[in-house]
């Protein structure tokens, strides 16, 4: 048994009810509106978050309708965020597939991010607790505000650590920890409860936009160009880690010109290999180690022991997914 039928196990009759539902939702009278949603069920992934929620309802309780609604929720929300990001990017790629915004256009790609994001609330509401429907609403703030930021680094001199993480925690984290959160709250857990499988969700969103940055410095593991968030200008942990070390201060000023954009492809590579030569991508790892050990004791030893198991895996899981 692999690893993420393992993590599945706990809560697999729930997942089948929940992609149902899912794909109920993503159906459609309209043909321009079908086709799009078509190609976004194409490449649904592992369906990682989903999977949480489901998890944090049923460590201290059960799976309702209410939760398979707030799944559904969060995961169309999930979806809006990235075909926004695709068109703000100018990405043509997503998971190794056209983009939405390269398959129709800019202007087709925002609407049907609009649509997904109307439709992530009417779900929200359907779930029937008005404190889901505000931490969707929080969340879909915290997103935007996480691009925000790191479009406004493009004109900071500031290269930190600091203003890396404050990045992922809206960027990738808080969905994380909005997944937790919702499914333990609408499962009856207590307040601590809630607040603990939250903060085992940040960091897990952590761990995995960190494990996703390393990544791009290894192309063959998962066949995308290597230094491909620095032609985006993003600058992530490892190179980050390296350029402030002491002396590098050339480094950083090239580090700077790729942030603005204004580096070629030499330029990139070069400071991709000092990245690797110096360090970079085994700081970001003992990073991920800390910040994993962490999160596990978030966990704790109360609730459904399947389930906790089952946390544990999906926190390592996430650390050496290879897709």
């Amino acid at each position: 048994m692999d690893v993420l039928t393992q993590i599945r196990k706990p809560v697999e009759r729930e997942m089948k009810d929940f992609e149902s539902l899912f794909s109920i939702t993503l159906q459609h009278q309209n043909p321009l509106l079908t086709t799009a949603l078509q190609h976004i069920m194409s490449r649904k992934g592992k369906l990682m978050r989903p999977i949480l929620i489901l998890l944090a309802a049923k460590k201290y309780g059960v799976v309702n309708e209410a939760v398979l609604h707030a799944a559904v929720s969060l995961e169309m929300l999930h979806t809006a965020s990235l075909v926004h990001d695709d068109v703000v990017d100018e990405s043509g790629e997503r998971r190794g597939q056209s983009s939405l915004n390269a398959l129709m256009d800019n202007k087709a790609a925002v609407l049907v991010g609009d649509y997904l994001l109307s439709t992530s609330l009417q779900h929200a509401a359907m779930a029937g607790n008005l404190r889901v429907v505000e931490l969707v609403a929080r969340l879909g703030q915290t997103l935007s505000d996480g691009e925000l930021q790191q479009l406004s680094n493009v004109q900071s001199d500031e290269i930190s650590e600091n203003q890396y993480f404050e990045v992922i925690r809206s960027k990738t984290a808080s969905l994380f920890a909005v997944c937790a959160e919702v499914g333990a709250l609408l499962s009856g857990a207590s307040e601590e409860e809630i607040r603990r499988l939250g903060e085992f969700g940040t960091h897990v969103g952590i761990c995995f936009q960190i494990r996703d940055d390393v990544f791009d410095y290894y192309d063959t593991e998962v066949g995308k160009p290597t230094g491909n968030d620095m032609k985006e200008g993003k600058l992530t942990l490892p190179v980050i880690h390296a350029v402030m070390q002491p002396g590098a201060e050339t480094w950083r000023g090239l580090a700077l010109k790729v942030r603005a954009g204004r580096a070629t492809e030499d330029e990139i590579k070069s400071l991709v290999d000092f990245t690797k030569r110096s360090g970079g991508i085994e700081y970001a790892r003992q990073k991920m180690d800390e910040i994993r050990d962490c999160g596990l004791a978030f966990i704790g030893q109360d609730g459904n022991a399947e389930v906790g198991e089952a946390l544990r895996l999906y926190m390592d899981f996430v650390l050496k997914r290879v897709s």
